[in-house]
């Protein structure tokens, strides 16, 4: 039995959520998203609540329950408050500006490099060495930030590089002479 999936998820205040077969919409003050899911887990709004169950006790059906129900809520959380993702950039003459809507990154290469911004993605740069990436879908938000630190991860000797704001880089020791 999922433990994840046996709780219903909640449709919070300001959100309003619409269940057609297997499609779960919803709509809230960020904007409208949706998720279909999957044809082994039944999908039901009881209550100003969706309650997610599967069709059959076989492993594909109950490894697939549990993520039903997360999705779910993740549309739900991105309608209402949104998600994101803060990177911070480490580095001598490491910087990061924004020129229009695309993001230009100086990284210590011989070019600039210029990310250019998903539909659906704000990006908001605060300092020369942090970025906010944001929007509604958790998993695109994930991406870009993902991408943009693709870049140039940071490297374990001094640290230099584009990283996760909570990621911890664990340092190695130089040579000895």
């Amino acid at each position: 039995m999922s433990r994840i999936g046996k709780k219903p998820v909640q449709v919070p205040a300001g959100v309003t959520a619409s269940v057609d077969g297997q499609k779960v919409t919803a709509k809230g003050p960020k904007g409208e998203l949706f998720f279909v899911a999957n044809d082994e887990v039944s999908v039901k709004l009881e209550e100003n609540a969706v309650v997610v169950q599967p069709l059959s006790q076989s492993k594909d059906a109950r490894s697939k329950w549990g993520m039903s129900r997360t999705m779910i809520e993740n549309i739900f959380k991105g309608v209402k408050d949104g998600y994101e993702r803060k990177l911070e950039i480490n580095g001598v003459g490491y910087r990061a500006s924004l020129q229009g809507k695309n993001l230009q990154l100086a990284l210590g290469f011989s070019h600039d490099v210029v990310y250019q911004t998903p539909e659906g993605i704000t990006i908001a740069v605060p300092k020369p060495t942090e970025i906010i990436v944001s929007g509604i879908n958790k998993q695109q938000v994930g991406q870009v930030a993902a991408e943009i630190r693709e870049y140039r991860g940071p490297e374990p000797y001094k640290g230099k590089g584009v990283k996760y704001a909570e990621e911890r880089i664990v340092r190695k020791e130089g040579k000895k002479k």
